[in-house]
């Protein structure tokens, strides 16, 4: 039987809400058991190494490059919280006469005032949430600075590592937030769409969250490896060129 307009809205939407908090549980299951499977898990692997690296007898120039990484992030995440706001600000000015006229007149659904005012409230939640992921995610980038212009210091490095890598899951839950909100912001324009860009949006995630690069074991060097590798080069030339004079450098 065909659903009337006043109810496909009970059927679309919480079957689209479904589909994408069932991929996300399904993500965060990957996460946990399986990172390497993930683009998240990838990524904070790669930001375990390098913050092991940036600690690991760091000079006072790799430890400026190391904190403008850090600031580069605190940046992002001041600029998406801010935009967050902004767009929690918006939703109000969205409820306007022509709004409810488009409402009523084109979408195929519920467009009772009570279903407008949740789908208002649902997009105001996740804009206040993605604030609140962004505002956390720079807090913790903060604090990782903090310890890692701490010079000359016993710090442990899983403490910055960390800090490290809080700020960056907040920041890829501001991110779900955001896309969360999207979906949400489709359904002002029916069911059918919000129920549509919910398939789409899980596919394309998938296809975006799925890692087939095996995770790379780092090694270090100290800052006088490159020193030790270019005089065994020379030392080799030697051996094999009797006639070979090493060009000195000039500084």
């Amino acid at each position: 039987m065909m659903l009337d307009r006043g109810s496909i809205d009970l059927v679309l939407v919480p079957a689209g809400l479904a589909i994408l908090f069932g991929y996300h549980l399904f993500l965060l299951y990957r996460i946990f058991r399986f990172p390497h499977t993930t683009v998240i898990g990838y990524e904070n692997h790669n930001k375990r190494a390098w913050v092991e690296r940036m600690l690991q007898q760091s000079t006072p120039e790799e430890t400026g490059i190391a904190l403008q990484v850090v600031a580069s992030n605190i940046s992002a995440s001041s600029n998406l919280a801010s935009l967050s706001i902004a767009l929690s600000s918006l939703i109000g000015t969205w409820i306007g006469g022509s709004a409810k006229v488009l409402m009523t007149e084109v979408i195929y659904g519920d467009t009772s005032q009570t279903t407008s005012s949740v789908k208002y409230v649902s997009l105001l939640v996740c804009f206040l949430a993605a604030f609140t992921c962004f505002i956390q995610s720079a807090r913790y980038f903060v604090h990782a600075s903090f310890m890692m212009s701490t010079l000359d210091s016993d710090i442990p490095v899983s403490y910055v590592q960390t800090a490290v890598i809080r700020g960056s899951n907040f920041w890829s839950m501001g991110l779900r937030a955001m896309y969360f909100a999207t979906t949400l912001l489709l359904w002002i324009f029916g069911p059918i769409p919000m129920f549509a860009c919910s398939v789409l949006m899980v596919i394309t995630l998938h296809f975006l969250d799925t890692n087939s690069t095996p995770l790379h074991q780092f090694r270090y060097y100290s800052n006088n490896g490159m020193e030790r590798r270019i005089s065994r080069k020379t030392a080799s030339d030697i051996h094999d060129n009797p006639l070979y004079v090493p060009v000195p450098c000039i500084s």
